[in-house]
């Protein structure tokens, strides 16, 4: 794996709202565990497939605690690409 970490699709529970135009905006993630993760900023928001995990949707990159990521909503789920 030459020192890098496997990704794996994780669904998770994501609170979020919907603006006037109908696009939906993260606000937190939960994760399995109950832990909550508010979004300090959605940075971008666009059609993408992920490469790491497989699985197409609209990948939003997101803020937490001052770190970048992606969050996946594939047709009618929110997944991350988790570390294992």
């Amino acid at each position: 794996m030459n020192g890098r970490m496997s990704r794996v699709k994780h669904y998770v529970e994501v609170v979020s709202s919907t603006d006037v135009e109908g696009h939906m905006v993260p606000l937190v993630v939960v994760w399995d565990d109950g832990r909550r993760f508010e979004i300090d900023r959605v940075l971008d928001r666009r059609q993408a497939w992920s490469p790491r995990t497989g699985g197409k949707g609209m990948r939003y990159t997101i803020c937490v605690e001052g770190r970048a990521t992606f969050l996946y909503f594939e047709g009618s789920r929110w997944f991350v690409e988790a570390r294992y």
